[in-house]
């Protein structure tokens, strides 16, 4: 996915609901610059509609699984 924070927003939440996908592996095009525009753009855009973590209610790995 390409474009704006909000357009791969888009992208990203349209493959989740309808559940084209359960998670994504994201390669930044340049690093550290695409990684710091992932964080600092797609990533509270995403928690603003509510599609990322804010904070873990588990501090293990199982826990973060529902295991």
């Amino acid at each position: 996915m390409v474009g704006t924070a909000a357009q791969v927003a888009d992208g990203m939440q349209e493959w989740y609901e309808q559940e084209a996908a359960d998670g994504f592996n994201l390669i930044p095009p340049s690093l550290p610059r695409g990684l710091d525009d992932l964080l600092e753009l797609v990533v509270p855009e995403l928690q603003r509609r509510g599609l990322f973590r804010k904070a873990y209610d588990s501090s293990t790995l199982r826990g973060h699984l529902l295991l």
